[in-house]
């Protein structure tokens, strides 16, 4: 039958139903869930962070948070493969918006991401962020590790992101070294998968470079993950370069020799046994995108995080 109903966005009065929306029309929000600052009752808050100052190549991830939303109304009411089911039955489901940012006071954004990441980790709800460049990361962890301890990263990245940081910098390829040297993340069982570059250290951090990557089934990339984390809790960041620039060329800085969505996605799908605290998908560029690949492949990216926790739940 044809939609009856139409801006769930604005209208929904329960958290735990598919929206009815046409795929070409209605309000967007992510998956077409509510918008609300409340967190009552909420599982998982979707939040925003339009910020790119922190970019060493081509700005424009400040539209990430966008065009992942617009991306995401391709995901109507059918049951959403690979997981056989409405997402939203036994997993309430917000959009609490952007973060409010000021473009001419840098100094204050690390504060402000930390402050409204907070709010929902200490609700008790689980969060997906959705950047923003992958500096928006950095002050995320902060506020989960103020609730959760020291936790596990999963890093899906063409960059190990270690370089100098004095602890002050505001930068998207020096977030990693910082939380390790902070005591955030553990870097004895963290791990980054679709490593193509090389920085000067690797911070004790275990890598699976692209190359590996290619050679490995997804089923050896899961294996090495969770031998990796175990039960530790753990934070999951992806950066959308990690996947090869002709599967994500809406990115700043794009690395040849990457593996397809396909394979990332078949790797996140298999993670649900994780103690996974917090998620995020970064650094999504849609200036440099074409006909919405790289938004669709982030937009894929968040709603694997929203299965694999409406499973957990379920269980």
């Amino acid at each position: 039958m044809p939609s009856t109903k139409i801006d769930n966005a604005f209208t929904a009065r329960n958290l735990n139903a598919a929206a009815e929306d046409p795929t070409h029309a209605g309000a967007l929000s992510f998956m077409r869930r509510k918008y609300s600052k409340s967190l009552s009752g909420v599982d998982v808050a979707v939040m925003g962070v339009p910020f790119d100052a922190a970019v060493s190549n081509r700005p424009g991830a400040r539209f990430g948070p966008q065009a992942v939303r617009r991306a995401s109304a391709i995901f109507d009411n059918d049951p959403q493969y690979p997981f056989d089911a409405d997402l939203f039955e036994n997993l309430a489901v917000v959009d609490r918006g952007d973060v409010l940012l000021d473009y001419g006071n840098h100094s204050q954004t690390p504060k402000r991401i930390e402050k409204e990441a907070a709010k929902v980790v200490e609700s008790g709800a689980k969060l997906i962020t959705i950047g923003g460049d992958h500096y928006v990361t950095w002050p995320t962890l902060k506020a989960h590790f103020a609730k959760y301890g020291k936790m596990a990263l999963i890093q899906f990245d063409a960059h190990q992101d270690t370089w100098f940081d004095d602890g002050k910098r505001i930068d998207h390829g020096s977030f990693v070294g910082r939380a390790v040297r902070d005591g955030t993340i553990d870097p004895e069982h963290s791990i980054q998968i679709g490593i193509r570059t090389h920085a000067p250290e690797d911070c004790g951090i275990k890598m699976l470079y692209g190359y590996d990557v290619e050679e490995m089934r997804i089923a050896e990339i899961v294996k090495a993950i969770k031998e990796r984390v175990g039960d530790m809790p753990c934070y999951i960041t992806f950066d959308i370069d990690c996947l090869d620039p002709a599967y994500a060329p809406g990115t700043g800085t794009p690395v040849a020799g990457g593996p397809s969505t396909a394979k990332m996605l078949g790797v996140l799908r298999d993670l649900g046994s994780l103690n996974i605290v917090g998620a995020d998908i970064v650094e999504v560029a849609p200036a440099y995108d074409h006909a919405d690949i790289t938004a669709i492949a982030g937009a894929s990216v968040a709603m694997y995080y929203l299965g694999l926790l409406a499973e957990q739940k379920k269980k």
